[in-house]
């Protein structure tokens, strides 16, 4: 009798340590992305800033500055890792082409105010690409755990589902050239 009740304790154990281990992953994940949307927000308050900047200086540019704008107003409104991490990429490639565009301006990338927005922006994007590898890893530690036998027994009957990994575009890994 007592053999018994041990048997069927055993998958009974099982299943609630393993249930509880994809939790403290899956909070895991959601740590690592709130310490991102930090940054993000961060970064998004910056660029109203960069872009007065150099409105002063090439304010023609209103083509540039209404693509910064929606795309900053997309990525503010984004819900959720997924959806935010291709509103980031839009913001990206956007802000990418707001400071090309203050290549051609001397006189812009001379100034005080311009120079300190930049290093903000630059020192924000490297937070975010720290968090990002914390959040990449936390979601590939869980969604490795979900999809293995026998986890995904449990995983799978309890709504825990793969997450978005945030990778780098193609166009983040190339570093833009800068001249002096």
């Amino acid at each position: 009798m007592v053999y018994i009740i041990i048997i069927a304790a055993i998958p009974i154990i099982w299943g609630i340590t393993t249930y509880n281990a994809l939790l403290r992953l899956r909070r895991n994940v959601l740590n690592s992305w709130a310490q991102i949307d930090v940054q993000l927000k961060r970064r998004h308050d910056l660029i109203p800033n960069l872009v007065n900047t150099v409105k002063g200086y090439a304010s023609h540019e209103a083509s540039t500055f209404a693509a910064v704008a929606t795309a900053r107003t997309h990525a503010m409104s984004a819900g959720g890792p997924a959806e935010s991490i291709d509103a980031e990429k839009g913001l990206t490639s956007a802000v990418g082409r707001l400071l090309a565009l203050a290549e051609a301006y001397p006189q812009l990338r001379a100034s005080s105010s311009f120079l300190e927005l930049q290093t903000q922006l630059a020192d924000t994007e490297n937070r975010i690409a720290l968090k990002r590898e914390t959040y990449n890893d936390a979601v590939t530690s869980f969604n490795t755990r979900i999809q293995t036998f026998p986890a995904v027994l449990i995983a799978s009957s309890q709504g825990f589902v793969e997450q978005a990994l945030f990778s780098a575009e193609a166009a983040e890994r190339v570093l833009p050239e800068v001249r002096f």
